[in-house]
């Protein structure tokens, strides 16, 4: 244990019952925090249109059936947006973000053509330039605009990896469990167009507010890493430490879906199955033993180390249930 415990946190979005991939990174999470004697908080990542209020208590109910806790009460993004409006005015106030009128259809056209010293994919500057009559005449046109974070070269302190003198730096992060990582940070989004603060400045915010210390979560996020850590250092905020795992995917190596069939824990425990055995069956995927009872996981956390975690992808084979105290191959 170190003598500054970590402080974890596990954010689903509300939108569908979790699978087993879910349940996976849910797992780690709480071994990463309670190895270390440290917290592990749930949050809800609610800003997204796809919201349904039922899934809410099912992700709960589901992580604590498989004998998972979390310290404290849950909390909503939904009721942080004061928050996130702070965050923006400052920036605003700063001179740091402009109003983007762009549609996702002229982005894609833009990125994929040919264009100066940025990146493929990268959001190419389109309305960074705009005077102010060419705003309003976008206004007057019925576009809302998303709000873009204006990238400045030298702008995420003396760690980012070299800059553009345009709209883009490349800044490199150091993952726990995958090691450096240099992406490129664009003028990504802030808020979107309907008024919504966007993901990347929420959790920024949010892991600040609430102290958090190392994210443990799938690594198809690593690649909006390098954006949080340059936006958290705009705000004068210390980023945590990251630690991005493999996804869980399906049969046909993409990702796991409700397609592949039995892949919750609700469709589990039709099978047959119980909670201990989807325990059981989790944690043979990342290569720790299995437990007699949930009664067992805190030794197993204390046994925890990361570094012996696979990098690569678990492929799930939905029609290979386990049983209480064993694995399947």
């Amino acid at each position: 244990m170190s003598e500054d415990p970590t402080t974890g946190r596990w954010a689903p979005s509300p939108t569908g019952d979790l699978h087993l991939g879910n349940l996976r990174t849910a797992l780690l999470a709480w071994l990463f925090a309670r190895s270390d004697g440290g917290r592990l908080l749930w949050r809800f990542e609610d800003l997204d249109g796809a919201v349904r209020p039922q899934f809410y208590d099912s992700q709960l109910r589901d992580v604590a059936a498989l004998g998972l806790d979390w310290d404290g009460e849950p909390v909503r993004q939904s009721d942080r947006l004061e928050l996130y409006r702070d965050a923006i005015a400052e920036l605003r106030d700063r001179g740091l973000i402009y109003e983007c009128f762009c549609t996702r259809r002229e982005i894609a056209e833009a990125t994929a053509a040919p264009h100066g010293p940025s990146p493929e994919g990268a959001y190419p500057g389109t309305c960074r330039q705009l005077t102010r009559g060419e705003r309003e005449q976008r206004r007057s046109d019925g576009r809302p605009p998303a709000l873009r974070l204006r990238i400045v070269a030298g702008g995420a302190g003396p760690h980012d990896g070299g800059a553009s003198d345009r709209d883009h730096v490349e800044l490199t992060v150091t993952d726990r469990q995958l090691g450096p990582y240099c992406g490129v940070v664009d003028d990504f989004v802030i808020q979107r167009g309907d008024g919504t603060p966007a993901y990347n400045l929420a959790v920024v915010v949010d892991d600040d507010a609430q102290g958090v210390t190392e994210i443990v979560r799938g690594d198809d996020l690593l690649p909006s890493t390098p954006r949080q850590v340059y936006l958290a250092r705009l705000l004068g905020i210390a980023p945590p430490s990251y630690a991005h795992v493999p996804l869980v995917l399906g049969p046909q190596g993409h990702r796991l879906a409700k397609r592949d069939g039995a892949v919750t824990l609700t469709d589990r425990l039709a099978l047959g199955e119980t909670p201990l055995d989807v325990v059981n069956l989790l944690l043979h995927s990342v290569g720790l033993e299995p437990v007699g009872s949930a009664a067992d996981l805190p030794a197993v956390a204390k046994r925890f180390d990361p570094a012996a975690l696979p990098t690569e992808p678990w492929i799930h084979a939905p029609q290979a249930p386990v049983t209480s105290g064993g694995t399947t191959d």
